[in-house]
């Protein structure tokens, strides 16, 4: 189905903002840019607007009617340390910085209902429109969660849309439960003993422990974990020693570790304490252990995903909505707003035809626009229908 007319209307507009962030990309915390760009077009709309939440994020707020319900709507602002390789026009003029996950786009669909919904006001009850900084490993949901976002803009529940390059044009994913995996990370740090690389025998070599341990923490998804259960441990990093005949007194190792359930994590990061500390001791070295848990997992709660999937089957047919999403092991910071309020995270396809996220050659498809920002302002008049 075709988007909004009203929406379609003004397109180009949307294309225009979006190339502009695009061009201008800023990373987390630092998108006051982006964050200006927002508010002035919110007050423009007659949106209200309150700025400096989560240091750089921003909340539009709207209301109709006389009913205390209330829904939030939220994009990310953020844009990704890495070098664009693409050739047009409204590629990054930043060195070392770009839009490579869409986060440009999600702004500018979020825009685009907040525009629509000022003029026409189909809805009995409140929007919040938030625009979230730093995504991208800086924890901006947590953020503003922490400086009192839902205190101060309560919601009955909570909504986030993604764009994915595999997922054919215009349809959607929704699923309830896990979506998404939390984002772990975890160092490893093993001390032995130091000595000449031609006398092993007279060192603990943390190298060659260290080796183990590598191959060892495989062990956990293939034989600790529920085979039907989907986990991640990945060593990315091994550093030790600058001399070739030297034996180094230590060696460190950081790697991530996924999971989509609070058990699995918490089995994860007990396998890597006991292998590591064991494999370790049992040579006659040390290994101290830093497990940080980072992102949690996104679990989408069961009445949001019925209504985010109803209200996408209107807006691009019932034939184009995928109810059985299969978990992805990357991360989300959304899943802090869902652990605060009831809700649900979508997926919008943009054509498989696309670059992946996070690649260098990425660009959001602006031909999506005013259909994603069509699918905001149906879930606003249908959670909030008068």
């Amino acid at each position: 189905m075709p988007p909004l007319p009203q929406i379609a209307a003004y397109h180009d507009e949307l294309v225009a903002i979006r190339h502009d962030i695009h061009r201008h990309p800023e990373t987390a915390f630092e998108e006051l840019r982006t964050a200006a760009i927002v508010a002035e077009r919110l007050a423009a709309w007659g949106v209200e607007v309150h700025q400096g939440i989560g240091r750089t994020g921003v909340v539009g707020t709207l209301r109709s009617g006389s009913s205390a319900r209330a829904v939030g709507l939220r994009a990310d602002m953020d844009a990704l340390d890495m070098e664009e390789l693409n050739g047009f026009d409204h590629r990054s003029t930043v060195p070392g910085k770009m839009h490579g996950c869409g986060h440009d786009g999600h702004t500018a669909m979020l825009l685009g209902a907040a525009r629509y919904l000022s003029v026409t006001r189909a809805f009995d009850g409140t929007v919040h429109f938030i625009f979230q900084p730093a995504e991208e490993g800086g924890g901006g949901a947590r953020e503003m969660i922490d400086e009192g976002l839902f205190e101060r803009f309560p919601v009955d529940g909570v909504y986030g849309l993604h764009n994915a390059p595999s997922l054919s044009f215009g349809s959607f994913a929704v699923a309830p439960g896990p979506v998404m995996a939390c984002a772990d990370e975890f160092r490893v740090t093993i001390t032995g003993a130091g000595g000449h690389a031609a006398f092993p025998h007279m060192a603990v070599d943390p190298v060659s422990i260290a080796g183990e341990i590598i191959v060892a923490l495989q062990s956990i998804v293939s034989r600790t974990i529920d085979p039907l259960e989907s986990a991640v441990v990945s060593v990315t990093r091994l550093r030790a020693g600058a001399a070739a005949n030297v034996i180094p007194e230590s060696a460190e190792m950081v790697g991530s570790a996924r999971a989509l359930t609070a058990a699995v994590r918490d089995a994860i990061e007990a396998g890597i304490a006991r292998l590591a500390g064991g494999i370790a001791a049992a040579h006659g070295a040390s290994a101290d252990i830093a497990y940080e848990r980072g992102y949690p997992p996104t679990v989408n709660h069961a009445a949001e995903s019925e209504i985010a999937a109803r209200v996408a089957a209107v807006v691009a047919g019932a034939e184009n909505v995928g109810k059985h999403w299969l978990p992805i092991m990357g991360s989300e910071d959304f899943s802090f707003m869902l652990e605060e309020r009831p809700g649900c995270y979508a997926f919008i396809g943009i054509g498989e035809d696309r670059a992946m996220c996070h690649s260098p050659r990425y660009d959001f498809n602006d031909d999506i626009l005013a259909l994603g920002a069509s699918y905001w302002v149906r879930l606003v008049e249908t959670t909030l229908a008068p």
